[in-house]
């Protein structure tokens, strides 16, 4: 079985999710071809590679500097049609751009089956595999996007480097129109640091925490709406119930779509022919979307946390580089498309754990004698405690409960957008200085065992 992991070199490292969709290629296979585009300076990160066996492709030229999702994804589906391969796998996004649009891109413009969000993978006449949205299986050419389960295995002391073969454009014989700078419909109009959800924090005593939750819940604070928009696209397409408050607070016209089969939804936006389509960043909007956008060809942005209009163009804010910066994004084609952060309705308390808790068991009593739902952040859930069903966070869920306990937890800027619609945050630990109590209304300074 021939097998293609399609990689991301980061700061001179492979990308953890790519890291992990390698090692899977590995274990099914002995022949692997990882493909790469990126610059000159990553050729080294990339020969490291094929002391695991790999035959290992570079996709460089200065003439791919610059590209976006869709030009990437083209580009890497210029280089694939050259190779043959029964299985193409890549990690379900980049730590950088936390997109998740290139899997589903290039299997589109590859025309071949996909899967997404893969935490197990088996493959027979094709491959089966259980994913967050349960169990898929696909016949080959397939094309899976891969989460965080493994760990890249270490080369044999044995082994030997091998070739990076590099392939520039006079190889692939990509259209120029279609690459760099020149052919990214999304181009990034302005990068800030991020300060939502930034909370002036009291700090309280173990003992004042049980009367305080009692009062939180009675209190009725009001969930805070979306804005409208003083200027008006003419007509967006909302497709779900989850973005139609955010259509009609930036369109004149909002047609609702129903979520159903993808090609169904890319011929009604050609017959309507809208000024934007907003889609729901879930795991079904973030596998559809892009598909859709391969299609139309058009500018897709992720996961926005806010959008606005001047009448013409949507102005796009998502954040990027695991949510420590904010990116305002417009699209230079149409329809314009995004994927928009929802709240996802959660129960009254919920009670976040980290890696600072050292006994789930007792974290999930505690949740339990306050009726409250356990979640866990994204380091909890790469180390093994707590499955990726509970994941809150920029790649996990958007949650608003009354009340979120934050327990063991450091408030890496990955969490802390995910609670940033909580109406009150309670943080438990043991260092002050914790980055998570400027992202509270309460902190007590002390070991999650004594809280809990």
């Amino acid at each position: 079985m021939k097998i293609i992991v399609c990689v991301k070199i980061i700061k001179g490292e492979i990308n953890p999710f790519d890291a992990c969709a390698l090692e899977e290629a590995l274990r099914l296979s002995t022949d692997v071809t990882v493909v790469s585009m990126c610059p000159p300076s990553a050729k080294d990160a990339l020969l490291a590679l094929t002391r695991l066996g790999a035959k290992v492709i570079m996709l460089c030229d200065n003439a791919f500097a610059g590209s976006d999702t869709l030009a990437t994804s083209y580009i890497l589906s210029s280089a694939l049609k050259k190779l043959e391969y029964d299985l193409i796998l890549c990690g379900r996004q980049t730590i950088d751009g936390d997109t998740a649009q290139v899997g589903p891109c290039l299997s589109k413009m590859l025309g071949v089956n996909l899967i997404t969000n893969a935490l197990e993978i088996k493959v027979d006449e094709g491959v089966k595999c259980k994913t967050r949205m349960g169990g898929e299986s696909a016949d080959f050419p397939a094309l899976v996007t891969v989460e965080r389960i493994n760990t890249l295995r270490f080369p044999s002391i044995f082994s030997r480097l091998g070739e990076v073969k590099i392939w520039d454009n006079g190889v692939l014989g990509c259209d120029s129109g279609r690459i760099g700078l020149k052919g990214s419909p999304t181009q990034v109009l302005k990068v800030f640091e991020s300060e939502r959800g930034k909370r002036k924090c009291r700090f309280i005593t173990k003992d004042e925490l049980p009367s305080l939750v009692e009062k939180l819940l009675r209190e009725n604070a009001e969930s805070e709406k979306i804005k409208e928009s003083k200027e008006k696209l003419e007509k967006i397409l909302a497709v779900g119930d989850e973005v139609l408050e955010a259509a009609n607070a930036l369109g004149k016209n909002v047609i609702k779509i129903d979520k159903t089969d993808v090609g169904v939804i890319v011929s009604r936006i050609r017959e309507e022919k809208p000024d934007a389509v907003l889609w729901n960043a879930d795991l079904w909007g973030r596998r559809n979307a892009p598909i859709a956008a391969a299609v139309l060809e058009t500018g897709l942005c992720a996961d926005c946390i806010n959008l606005e209009t001047d009448g013409e163009n949507l102005y796009m804010y998502r954040p990027a580089s695991s949510g420590n910066i904010i990116a305002k994004i417009k699209c230079t084609t149409r329809p314009q498309m995004a994927t928009v952060r929802t709240i996802v309705q959660s129960g009254e308390v919920m009670v976040g754990v980290g890696k600072g808790v050292s006994d789930v068991e007792k974290a999930a009593d505690f949740a339990k004698k306050l009726g409250a739902e356990l979640c866990a952040s994204r380091a909890a859930v790469d180390s093994g405690m707590m499955p990726y069903e509970a994941q809150i966070g920029l790649t996990g869920r958007i949650v608003c409960p009354k009340v979120y306990i934050a327990l063991g937890i450091s408030g890496a800027v990955q969490h802390t957008c995910g609670i940033e619609n909580a109406q009150t945050v309670i943080a438990v630990n043991c260092d002050r200085e914790a980055r998570i109590f400027d992202f509270a209304d309460y902190g007590i300074v002390d070991k999650v065992e004594n809280i809990i």
